[in-house]
């Protein structure tokens, strides 16, 4: 890469998905760590701003505007504004259509560009990029530019207060929710409800987690299950990091809390159904095992207990 004899200016670009986002902090703390004095700008999405702001890995954070594709004046002034940023190397850990069309946006010849992208300078043109996990993408890709101390960010950096929940030690985290168009990925509220019931019979407890669209489900497992505790709407991103720290477990469906949570090393247990493949989408974490069915429906409590030994959970 060729200097100029002042800081290095660097984009980053990463606007989603909630699991894809924590698989790439890794390679993003990768890139910091290649670029010590770089002046590093991350290309995101509004509800990741909190996270690209704590890693400190950044010296500047842009919103993403997605221009419409039918509004040429908001392209170009987003040209403009591509242009006017001067990098000197754009990482693309998003690889999309509309990344791809920044490079064009910005210049092929203009920029040294780190990705999947056609007319990219270091261009990771593999098949083999996108059979695994997303992190696994990034560490190839990252490899053409002689980054390749890469692993999982266990988010140390993440700082905070969680007193506030009361919650009442050793306890396990119920992540019982998903994207809504994917019910099928979602394991029955009753059975997480019976199953929040018997691992307080063991001396955990319960602690659900979601967003306002988990209401419903959190309502029925702390029915069946009274002294469970619903925290529906009640965290933050950040927050999340925080509980799963002190978790002694989590069990939840295939969903962007569950990637947070297995990344600090607590130890998750994933159900999946033939929807998705956890070769591709499991979460990256040291203590990660996957539960799968076909159909969720048919998974029953005692099969999910069974396969959670005491052994591994943290006390």
């Amino acid at each position: 890469m060729v200097g100029t004899g002042v800081s290095p200016k660097i984009l980053v670009i990463k606007t989603g998905a909630l699991g894809d986002f924590i698989q790439a902090l890794g390679p993003m703390r990768a890139i910091r760590k290649h670029h010590p004095d770089g002046d590093i700008t991350l290309l995101t999405t509004e509800p990741f701003v909190g996270f690209g702001k704590a890693s400190g890995y950044f010296n500047d954070i842009w919103i993403d505007p997605r221009p419409g594709w039918n509004n040429p004046a908001t392209w170009l002034i987003w040209r403009r504004k591509l242009i006017d940023g001067r990098f000197l190397r754009v990482y693309d850990l998003q690889n999309n259509d509309r990344t791809e069309l920044y490079l064009h946006l910005m210049g092929r010849r203009r920029v040294e560009w780190v990705g999947a992208a056609r007319g990219a300078s270091h261009r990771n043109a593999s098949k083999l990029r996108s059979v695994g996990q997303a992190f696994d993408g990034h560490v190839q890709t990252l490899g053409l530019v002689g980054i390749n101390d890469i692993s999982i960010d266990p988010m140390d950096w993440v700082t905070g207060d969680i007193s506030r929940f009361s919650l009442r030690r050793p306890y396990m985290l119920i992540v019982p929710g998903c994207a809504p168009a994917h019910p099928e990925k979602r394991w029955p509220a009753e059975r997480y409800g019976a199953f929040a019931r018997a691992i307080e019979d063991r001396g955990f407890q319960p602690v659900v987690i979601g967003t306002v669209a988990d209401a419903d489900a959190a309502e029925t497992i702390c029915r069946i299950s009274p002294k469970t505790i619903s925290l529906i709407g009640k965290t933050s991103l950040l927050d999340i990091v925080l509980l799963a720290r002190e978790a002694s477990a989590a069990v939840g469906n295939d969903t962007g809390p569950m990637h947070i949570i297995a990344a600090t090393g607590c130890p998750v247990w994933v159900l999946f159904s033939r929807k998705t493949n956890p070769v591709r989408h499991a979460p990256k974490g040291d203590a990660v095992h996957i539960i799968r069915k076909d159909n969720l429906n048919d998974l029953g409590v005692d099969e999910v207990a069974a396969q959670m030994k005491e052994t591994d959970f943290r006390r």
